[in-house]
């Protein structure tokens, strides 16, 4: 079973990928990591506005090497949102999303383009969303949680600019698929937005067997 969960920055996606993977005893991937280790490699060489240097630190990449904790913090995030807007280095990324989603099993993976772009045939596909001023909010708490020293008026700012860029981008932008379920989670805490997933989850699986 593939589980695609997509949605703009700071929505809970990645959390909610996490528990739902955990529940269900499945793998699972937080592509936003991938663009972020880019972003980190092309920072980490001074070429983050080297188009060809993105595209092969993106081929080269080696998911075991994924840090998340070093990968999560403020400066990466706009980072990676420049790199993710590159069609060259969304290719080179593209099949080792694809291979990770058809394992034996299944899968989890969150991001902007899974249920459009990755996985389009995915049986179960969730939209998770909240307002932008939540979204900073939940941000905000986090990088204070890493000792990060960032006033809220600019997680917000970098909220709508990373919203505006992956909404817009020309190659994959962000958008609900067709078939996907849409999940508002302003309003929700996290045991009650896995509660809504697994429910919507369970409902598919059982439609897709009938």
């Amino acid at each position: 079973m593939i589980i695609a969960i997509d949605g703009p920055a700071a929505s809970g996606k990645g959390t909610l990928g996490r528990r739902i993977a955990a529940t269900l005893g499945l793998p699972h991937l937080d592509t936003g990591l991938l663009y972020r280790a880019v972003a980190a490699r092309c920072l980490a060489d001074g070429t983050l506005d080297d188009e060809m240097a993105s595209a092969d630190a993106a081929r080269t990449l080696d998911l075991r090497s994924l840090d998340p904790e070093k990968l999560r913090t403020g400066a990466l995030g706009e980072a990676a949102s420049v790199v993710a807007a590159r069609p060259v280095v969304r290719g080179a990324l593209l099949d080792l999303q694809r291979r990770f989603a058809e394992q034996p099993g299944g899968a989890v993976l969150d991001g902007r383009d899974i249920g459009t772009v990755i996985c389009p045939h995915a049986p179960v596909k969730l939209f998770v969303t909240a307002s932008a001023d939540v979204r900073a909010t939940r941000r905000h708490r986090e990088l204070l949680e890493r000792t990060c020293d960032i006033a809220f008026e600019d997680v917000l700012a970098d909220i709508h600019k990373r919203d505006a860029r992956d909404s817009h981008r020309a190659t994959a932008p962000l958008a609900m698929a067709p078939d996907a379920v849409l999940l508002d989670t302003t309003h929700l805490g996290i045991d009650e937005v896995l509660a809504a997933a697994l429910a919507i989850i369970a409902a598919k699986t059982a439609a897709a067997g009938a």
